[in-house]
């Protein structure tokens, strides 16, 4: 509804008020797998290190102050331990009736037989997939590819969203899983490739309503002070 102190309709610039249902996207804290250079799958992750857990505080703060999750209809995590670990970090910034549900469908690209090798060894061993020519190739032997990982991240996504229609739901997971999340917002290629800088403990929010898909926030992290 327009009200009196809004432009004309050809002038807005400001869309409506969310209406559909508000994916909140929340990365994980710093893990020893991103610290030490490890291909991060169950055995690689390490969980949060101190930074990490640093980050998640300054998030949990925030939310405590802020209250702007409130509204917020359910928690799901990936089952890997920075991402279980830092949702039970900033859970009092969180309703209190939210438990958290860890999803495997929600974890980072599954890395196979590539899982716990650091980075270096990994492509030694297996040579690394070229996913710019090649997006249909495994990581590693009983890895994902790309595309397959984008397969993944669109089915729970979309399963998540018919769930919960109208709300505001929050998921912690992993920098990869957004970029699959911000590919379905413009409707892109499976097997494109942006490249982003989610930073660690950032909250990206998108709106799915029916096809109309719109971007809320992204990158929006909470201040850390200097360690």
């Amino acid at each position: 509804m327009t009200r009196p102190v809004d432009p004309p309709e050809g002038f807005r610039t400001r869309g409506a008020d969310p209406s559909g249902t508000r994916v909140v996207l929340i990365r994980h804290g710093e893990a020893y797998c991103n610290a030490n250079g490890t291909v991060g799958g169950p055995r690689g992750c390490g969980g949060l290190t101190e930074l990490g857990r640093a980050q998640a505080v300054a998030l949990r703060d925030r939310l405590v102050r802020s209250r702007e999750f409130d509204d917020t209809a359910a928690l799901f995590t990936s089952v890997l331990p920075r991402a279980i670990e830092t949702a039970a970090i900033i859970g009092p910034g969180l309703p209190g009736h939210l438990v958290a549900v860890a999803d495997c469908e929600l974890c980072e690209l599954h890395p196979g037989e590539a899982d716990g090798m650091t980075w270096a060894e990994m492509v030694a061993r297996f040579g690394g997939p070229d996913w710019d020519n090649d997006p249909g190739a495994p990581l590693a032997p009983g890895g994902e590819s790309w595309l397959g990982f984008y397969e993944r991240c669109e089915r729970a996504l979309l399963d998540i969203v018919a769930r919960y229609p109208g709300q505001r739901v929050i998921l912690v997971v992993h920098g990869g899983v957004i970029e699959q999340a911000m590919k379905m917002l413009e409707h892109h290629d499976p097997a494109l490739r942006l490249r982003l800088r989610t930073e660690n403990c950032s909250m990206t929010e998108i709106e799915f309503d029916g096809q109309r898909r719109r971007l809320l926030r992204y990158n929006d992290r909470a201040p850390l002070a200097a360690l």
